[in-house]
């Protein structure tokens, strides 16, 4: 049995209990000489060596075995931490050794202040939604590998979280999502996407219940897309770029007219994405956003939610060009087009992409409308 000391984001009851797999026994204490900071550009802490008479405050958890501590090391030693022991003082006045984790090298510095409650309020449920999966992992990957599917992680937990705060409709007369009975999932790859073999039985409409079949699913997360469109000069702007799925399958020309589109990150909202999205892939400043509909545009075997939308901007001449992200390898180039001839390619096959084809047949119908929006 050991103790280990806890000054940031395990301080939330619901977290710790999670990584560790119980609740466990915990009482204040303090570690003098040493100050929590927020690592820079992270959202998690770190504790770090201070004036002498700074007091870096959290909890000792006591009781904790080697199994314990193979989770803990699982969840925090790929961040750029390493296990170390201190003295820590009790909120009674005693003391006693316990480990704790600190930066093991100059990756994590320290950025500003770090607050628990504000961390909570921000950052709490993405978290916790994210150590769910991460947790899973446990005995199967290794630190590091876990800590470089995070991000992925974090936006699949994005995806859940929006499905329970921003669900579809209710329609009547279905069968209730509680009497689908799962007897396993088998995980054949994870990286940016996940797939995900599952045998399972669900209510029938008959009333009855299906026999166990397999269903695999591609498992991606939310996405946005946005149809840049000028009021004024009555023109939408389009991308252009490659794309791996019509070049598998063997298409003639693998790049694509397509909305303006990408994925809604860890702890990111839907509109948030749209306005990011529309400055990396076209470098536009979008005044007014309208939700034209959120779908899934393969359910069959694709766990990928989109959120539509049509922006309005300006698009003079100059908005064409090259676009794109670096880091991800991104290509793109902007297009203008006329309303009239986005219309003609939505008759003569030049659009191929589903979400650009919504958008556009949406445009035609709300044209009216949002040609009269104010700018503000």
């Amino acid at each position: 049995m050991t103790r280990l000391f806890v000054f940031g984001t395990l301080r939330d009851p619901a977290l710790l209990a999670l990584v560790l797999g119980r609740h466990p026994v915990t009482q204040p204490a303090f570690l003098p000489g040493a100050a929590v900071w927020q690592a820079a550009g992270h959202d998690f802490p770190i504790c770090l060596p201070a004036d002498p008479e700074a007091r870096a405050e959290g909890l000792v958890i006591e009781g904790l075995t080697e199994a314990d501590l193979s989770r803990l090391d699982f969840y925090e030693l790929g961040f750029g931490y390493a296990r170390e022991t201190a003295e820590l003082h009790l909120a009674d006045g005693g003391r006693v050794a316990a480990a704790l984790y600190r930066p093991s090298g100059p990756a994590l510095a320290p950025g500003g202040a770090w607050d628990l409650a504000a961390w909570q309020s921000a950052y709490g449920a993405i978290t916790r939604e994210t150590a769910i999966e991460a947790m899973s992992y446990h005995g199967s990957l290794s630190p590091d590998e876990m800590a470089a599917l995070w991000p992925v992680m974090e936006a699949r937990a994005q995806s859940r979280i929006a499905a329970r705060d921003r669900p579809a409709p209710v329609r009547g007369g279905l069968p209730d999502r509680a009497g689908i009975r799962t007897e396993r999932v088998e995980i054949g790859y994870n990286g940016f996407f996940r797939l995900e073999e599952h045998h399972l039985s669900y209510p029938s409409f008959n009333g009855g219940q299906s026999p166990v079949v397999s269903r695999v699913a591609f498992v991606s997360v939310d996405a946005v897309t946005l149809l840049p469109y000028d009021p004024v000069r009555d023109r939408v702007l389009l991308v252009d770029q490659f794309r791996v799925g019509p070049f598998v399958r063997g298409d003639a020309q693998p790049w694509t007219l397509e909305a303006v589109a990408g994925r809604v990150d860890g702890n990111e909202t839907w509109e948030e994405a749209v306005h990011r999205e529309a400055r990396e892939e076209a470098g536009l400043t979008l005044w007014h956003l309208a939700h034209i509909g959120s779908y899934y545009p393969s359910p069959g075997a694709v766990t990928e939610y989109l959120a539509s939308y049509i922006g309005l901007t300006d698009l003079p001449d100059s908005a064409a060009g090259l676009f794109g992200v670096a880091e991800e390898a991104e290509d793109i180039r902007a297009i203008l087009v006329e309303f009239e001839d986005l219309m003609a390619m939505t008759r003569d096959g030049r659009i191929q992409n589903g979400p650009l084809m919504i958008s556009a047949l949406r445009l035609a119908a709300d044209r009216e409308v949002l040609r009269a929006i104010q700018r503000p």
